[in-house]
């Protein structure tokens, strides 16, 4: 485990951490939970069409990032993410709206601090929760990894630009970019990861009800819910024609 790490702030420790109170983010926005539109629970996200599948994820994610205020990196293992799910599970229809909508709140897309994205999508230096130890507004989750991911052998923490537990990464951790390697401070895995778990159970995130059951899953917050439906739909209505 790399000796430099990104801690975050967190809430309503479940799946992913949740990033609260932090600084106005690299699009020039906040996630301050004042800043949160309401909708109620089951509503559902904007549409935005589904990926071709013959699509040029590097042309597609620099024409889309620069409207959207959002790195093309992220934006192309957010696409590669849709695309992927969309094969294994086609009727889910999980998209990178909602993937970049997590990815958003839970790093700024591997961006949180000093962090950044490198043309491997692995953020540098790694994204690591707080010690998950009880603490006020915290679980205690002793350490199941051996600190392999977190560095901590403690407790756990979440890790990665979006933000899973190792627990949950061991279980639902996936290779995303077909290098061979589970890595979840590699946001082309992480991403994937994500799209698979939101989709698990069945789940049509199309359906207002599935996508907050999803997103919940993830975190078991409504005001997290929130911030993500907020972010999605803002980056739906941005590429609206």
């Amino acid at each position: 485990m790399r000796a430099t790490v990104i801690v975050l702030a967190v809430v309503g420790i479940v799946i992913a951490i949740a990033v609260l109170l932090v600084d106005p983010l690299r699009d020039g926005s906040s996630d301050r939970p004042g800043d949160a539109a309401s909708p109620a629970r089951g509503t559902p996200v904007t549409p935005v069409p589904p990926l071709p599948d013959d699509v040029d994820l590097g042309a597609w994610a620099e024409r889309t990032a620069r409207p959207i205020g959002l790195p093309a990196r992220a934006l192309s293992a957010y696409g590669a993410a849709e695309l992927r799910q969309a094969e294994a599970t086609p009727d889910c229809g999980v998209s990178w709206t909602t993937l970049a909508a997590i990815g958003r709140v839970e790093s700024d897309h591997g961006r949180l601090g000093r962090a950044d994205l490198d043309a491997d999508g692995v953020a540098r230096p790694p994204v690591v929760g707080v010690a998950l130890d009880g603490g006020p507004g915290l679980a205690e989750i002793r350490d199941t990894d051996g600190g392999r991911l977190d560095g901590d052998r403690d407790h756990d923490r979440a890790v990665g630009p979006m933000q899973f537990l190792p627990t949950t990464w061991a279980r639902h951790g996936v290779d995303g970019d077909g290098d061979g390697v589970r890595d979840p401070h590699d946001l082309d895995d992480a991403a994937a990861s994500a799209a698979a778990y939101l989709c698990a159970n069945g789940r049509d995130v199309t359906d207002g009800d599935d996508w907050w059951s999803g997103v919940l899953t993830y975190n078991r917050s409504v005001d997290y819910a929130r911030r993500v439906w907020t972010a999605a739909d803002r980056y739906a209505g941005a590429v609206a024609p």
